[in-house]
């Protein structure tokens, strides 16, 4: 009995044109493991995204609703992956490409200026030992090597270190107050005759009051700087490039006469911590050295895939990611702001379903739909989406012991608003793979 190609082809070829949660760009897919003979595979994609927003009189001196302009940069992936069987238990897999990234550059409107770039590369090494005819299980680790710059307009920043100044003011009011209170106290205690409560009120009113005072200055200091147009508040930041490892572990029921398989597989955190440069001229910040912590995030996902007729397959996945633990929070740039550069404030599940058809021994074609279910939650202006419905097509042609595939892949961006009241609406992205396998 002939089954379609297997999930592993359109996952491949169709992924990129959505950015699964966060800055995902690509995925091990751990299904090559359980292709047959020994191979190597490469793959190449392009993905073109068109991601704007609006925004109304009153974030714009000019008056009247205007436009960012596209903010999301194409971008390319690469990949290579090579299996070999060891024998009829053991087989080995070897994955390289583009895990995450990001390139944002607003070019136009109110965040003019504002530029993010993330890159990474991964090697991942992973062993397949088949447990039964029907139970596999597989496990390794992962290298991820990464890289950020960051540049964010002059605006933008003394915006945020205003709304400190602000807040640090209001602290300090309040720890006076306190000290005020501890005072009055103390006064109170000596009246009453208990020099000893009263010397330690009295230690702590003063302790407060100092905080108070210092907190102050710091407010008075950053509220002068923001007010100072003469000088200028653009913020740089660039994070060194750092790998660190991850590891994998899966496990896989299958049966082969009808071609189902199911497959848990585990990625897990990884953490980066950046050797971080930053500089703001308007504050005299130009620091070298300072150290910025970043989780990578870890995934759970759950495949399958089962054939329905001759020649017919339906595959599937559905992905966890960990995304509300990943943000930017460099030294300098919370030190006068008080926040993070940019972060994701929840996770995501990402669903896939498709089916593949075999039409002859040489051609295959696949369709399938991906999903990501909006959250209506503040999101990033440097990742300004919430959600997507992507629609996949393509096919494979095989050649003796060579396989030619394509995908291309539209997606539909979820709408989302940014903490501005910036709205991006009506944002799409095109993805388009090809891929060449050989067997030996």
């Amino acid at each position: 009995m002939r089954y379609a190609m297997t999930s592993a082809i359109a996952l491949t070829l169709a992924a990129g044109a959505a950015q699964a949660g966060g800055i995902e760009r690509s995925n091990n897919d751990y299904g090559f493991l359980f292709t047959p003979n020994d191979r190597v595979q490469l793959s190449f994609s392009h993905v073109s995204p068109d991601v704007s927003g609006t925004y109304t009189p009153e974030l714009s001196a000019a008056g009247g609703e205007s436009k960012t302009g596209n903010m999301a940069n194409s971008y390319t992936n690469y990949g290579f992956a090579y299996k070999n069987d060891f024998n009829e238990k053991l087989t080995f897999g070897l994955y390289i490409n583009n895990p995450y990234g990001a390139a944002s550059e607003y070019t136009q409107g109110i965040y003019s200026g504002l530029v993010a770039d993330w890159d990474s590369d991964q090697v991942a090494v992973v062993g397949k030992y088949r447990v039964t005819d029907r139970v596999s299980v597989f496990a390794g680790a992962r290298y991820v090597e990464s890289n950020a710059d960051i540049t964010i307009p002059d605006l933008l920043v003394r915006s945020r270190v205003g709304t400190n100044a602000q807040g640090l003011g209001a602290q300090a009011q309040s720890l006076g107050a306190q000290a005020q209170e501890l005072g009055a106290q103390a006064a109170a205690a000596g009246a009453a005759g208990d020099l000893a409560r009263a010397q330690e009120l009295g230690a702590q009113a003063q302790a407060l009051g100092a905080e108070a005072q210092a907190l102050g200055a710091r407010a008075q200091s950053l509220g002068a700087a923001a007010q100072d147009f003469g000088t200028s508040m653009e913020y740089n930041a660039t994070g060194k490039r750092v790998g660190d490892w991850g590891a994998i572990l899966g496990v896989a029921y299958e049966i082969p006469d009808i071609a189902l398989r199911v497959a848990l597989s585990w990625q897990s955190e990884i953490e980066h911590t950046f050797s971080t440069s930053e500089s703001i001229a308007g504050l005299g910040i130009d620091a070298d050295d300072g150290d910025t912590k970043v989780k990578m995030p870890q995934s759970v996902a759950l495949d399958f895939q089962t054939g329905v007729a001759p020649g017919t397959l339906v595959f599937g996945q559905v992905k966890w990611t960990e995304w509300s633990k990943w943000e930017v929070r460099t030294p300098e740039y919370e030190n006068v702001t008080g926040v993070e550069v940019t972060g994701f404030e929840d996770d995501r599940v990402t669903w896939t379903l498709g089916v593949g058809r075999q039409f002859s021994e040489e051609l295959s074609g696949f369709a399938q739909v991906k999903y990501e279910a909006q959250n209506g939650n503040t999101v990033s202006r440097l990742s300004p989406r919430d959600g997507f419905v992507s629609l996949g097509v393509g096919g494979q042609y095989k050649m003796d012991n060579m396989t030619l595939r394509g995908g291309i892949e539209y997606a539909w961006v979820g709408e989302a608003e940014d903490a501005s009241g910036v709205k991006f609406e009506d944002n799409s992205a095109l993805g388009v793979g090809v891929s060449l396998t050989v067997d030996f």
